[in-house]
């Protein structure tokens, strides 16, 4: 016998009691064969739509059902229950993908947008969730997509001309299975570049400056660039790194990003072609214990122009993910890279997930995800952590 689905829908003002008062009426349908298949709500400034399916094969009428619904306090003080015989297959084929899309203030004319490329592909949205209101607006979409690809396409092309910042990924447990988020230092995690400051008090400043923006837009090898600018600070007392780092500013939303992260059991980490002696105590006190950096080379007190060991480039900061993910113990697919500058595109692209961070058209490209607006703990929102999780980590 073919099965039959009944889709019941509960509107109106919000109260006490009324998902009780729904799921034991269809829980009394059981002994008439008919069983949940499914559960949706949705409560905006107290108006509620909450809609329950039961599926059957047994022979049950609409009129049964509302018999059912009626003998519990459903109806009334504004509230309204319907019961229709819906399919019992979706239109459209394919897994779900998520889509997250953030903008200082999202309009109706940019989900307009969004919406319309979302049919284009032939997907259709099945639920929308608010992650957030401030600093940033964001939503997170839940799309059958038949077209993945295409349909990832389609949204970069459409973000860029609404303006929006907006992450396409494979909806799964997968997303919130990320341990392991790794950050650039410079531009990123902090809104300094540390060498410019260390310039700016030797007096090269804008020698070192020119160098900086030469390497970070990939016009210079990083190693390279980085050689030359610290050659430009022989001679200077190591005092110079403790004044420094006081001047140093987190990027605004950095302590929040990575107290929240601390909060839900992530791991957060910093790669970076900086300098450790500067980022070291600074991590410290917020509670990363995963660092990569440069090592100035001090020699009685005084720089020697000199970096120790292994430069921090580009190749270095992926390697120094796929270490972090080991000793960690995660799959690279459970990482997030997080950077702003050329020398960041291998850890970007070897993490299960990379954003760039107010970043150079370069860096996007190579990127899965683009933020541009000015607080770093957007990227919570891309792992699908909502703005009342962030608050509920800041009270912790």
């Amino acid at each position: 016998m073919s099965e039959t689905t009944y889709l019941v829908t509960v509107s109106g003002p919000d109260r006490v009691g009324v998902g009780a008062e729904l799921f034991a009426a269809l829980a009394s349908l059981s002994a008439q064969g008919a069983l949940l298949s499914d559960v949706a709500q949705i409560t905006i400034r107290n108006a509620l739509i909450l809609c329950g399916e039961v599926t059957t094969s047994k022979s049950i009428s609409v009129e049964q059902v509302r018999q059912a619904l009626s003998q519990r306090n459903m109806v009334g003080e504004g509230i309204e229950v319907s019961v229709e015989v819906v399919q019992n297959t979706s239109e459209v084929k394919g897994g779900r993908t998520l889509v997250t899309l953030l903008a200082p203030s999202v309009s109706a004319d940019q989900l307009h947008q969004v919406f319309a490329g979302i049919a284009q592909t032939g997907s259709t949205c099945e639920r929308i969730v608010h992650l957030a209101k401030r600093p940033v607006d964001c939503y997170e979409l839940v799309v059958r997509s038949p077209h993945p690809d295409d349909l990832r396409a389609l949204m970069s092309t459409i973000s860029r001309a609404a303006g929006l910042d907006v992450a396409i990924q494979r909806e799964g447990l997968h997303r919130r299975a990320k341990h392991l988020v790794v950050m650039d230092a410079d531009s990123t995690l902090l809104q300094d570049e540390v060498i410019d400051l260390l310039a700016e008090v030797a007096g090269c400043d804008k020698a070192v400056k020119s160098i900086t923006e030469r390497a970070m837009a990939g016009e210079l090898d990083f190693a390279q660039s980085l050689r030359e600018r610290v050659a430009l600070l022989q001679g200077m007392n190591e005092s110079v790194l403790d004044e420094v780092r006081r001047k140093v500013r987190f990027t605004p939303g950095a302590e929040t990003l990575v107290r929240t992260l601390l909060h839900l059991g992530y791991v957060p980490a910093v790669v970076s072609g900086g300098f450790e002696q500067i980022l070291a105590p600074l991590l410290d006190e917020i509670g990363v214990r995963f660092l990569r950096a440069n090592t100035l080379e001090v020699v009685d007190g005084v720089l020697t122009g000199q970096v120790l060991g292994e430069i921090v480039d580009r190749p270095g900061k992926a390697r120094a993910l796929k270490d972090f993910a080991q000793e960690v113990g995660v799959p690279l697919e459970q990482t997030v890279a997080v950077g702003d500058g050329a020398n960041d595109i291998d850890m970007l692209s070897v993490a299960g997930l990379g954003i760039a961070f107010n970043a150079k058209p370069l860096v996007q490209e190579h990127a899965d995800a683009a933020l541009s607006v000015p607080y770093l703990d957007a990227v919570l929102y891309f792992l699908g952590i909502s703005r009342d999780e962030i608050e509920e980590a800041k009270l912790g």
